[in-house]
């Protein structure tokens, strides 16, 4: 099995997406019927691990989902967690932000769905958008930018410090399989609706789209809050290396279910 720590990102030192190829598989073996057979047996292992998390309730984890259009994030979602129970999976999407959020501050939103003690939580793109969109589009100034780079890092050096795990993906696809992807979307009738003109607007952007995710992974990539590239060209070796990240990480936090129950002793069911 191949490391993981090969695709998290230091605290420290320059980032360059070129270094990472999205359509290296290293977490796959054998055929796709034996990836297929590997990743129902991390489901599996995942719906049993977050069972004595939610019996705990005494912490939880924050999986965040970045990545540019088409990467994969609602396919992670549904190819990871598709054996676990929802009770223990909390989902959050972030769209462009609404009136009443943009009336407030940026990371808003973002604290009013924080995984409470017990879940899994799993953002759907992320706080981070924050700084990709804003700072691509010249709309807010490089001082800001850094500026909202130290709050992200608070703001999750603060969710740690109260109990929450924070792992950061970045589902890193080529420009060529998000083509082939967004066409897909294009010429079949049952995905069109996931399609929007504005995704080509954004492609167009690409170049500088890699260049702000080097930025932010350089920026935000803590020991307390770490980043993962995720090679996603593949679907299930992306489903697979994402599984084998949460898995690793229940059992290093090693949950256990509670025994005190001083309430029950003696207690009779009439």
């Amino acid at each position: 099995m191949a490391d993981l720590s090969t695709y998290r990102i230091p605290s420290k030192g320059k980032v360059k997406l070129a270094n990472f190829n999205p359509a290296s598989t290293p977490f796959a073996h054998g055929s796709n019927k034996d990836q297929e057979k590997d990743l129902k047996t991390l489901n599996q292992q995942l719906a049993q691990l977050i069972q004595p998390l939610q019996a705990e309730r005494q912490r939880s984890i924050l999986l965040v989902l970045q990545g540019m259009d088409a990467a994969g994030k609602d396919g992670t979602v549904r190819g990871v967690f598709k054996h676990t129970s929802p009770m223990g999976v909390r989902l959050a999407t972030f769209k462009t932000p609404t009136k009443d959020e943009l009336a407030h501050d940026y990371l808003w939103r973002c604290h009013a769905v924080v995984p409470a003690k017990g879940e899994i939580g799993v953002w759907n793109r992320s706080h981070y958008e924050d700084v990709l969109v804003p700072g691509v589009n010249g709309w807010i100034n490089k001082q800001t930018l850094q500026q909202r780079y130290a709050q992200i890092n608070d703001f999750e050096r603060l969710l740690t410090e109260n109990g929450t795990t924070v792992l950061k993906c970045m589902l890193h696809i080529s420009k060529d399989e998000q083509r082939r992807r967004l066409q897909e979307r294009i010429d079949e009738p049952e995905k069109r609706w996931k399609f929007s003109l504005g995704d080509l607007d954004v492609r167009k952007q690409w170049d500088a789209y890699q260049k702000a995710y080097e930025d932010l992974l350089e920026a935000t990539s803590t020991t307390h809050a770490p980043w993962y590239v995720i090679p996603a060209d593949d679907k299930l070796h992306r489903n697979l290396m994402i599984n084998t990240l949460l898995n690793h990480t229940l059992l290093d936090m090693k949950p256990q279910y509670p025994e005190d129950f001083p309430e029950l002793v003696g207690l009779k069911v009439e």
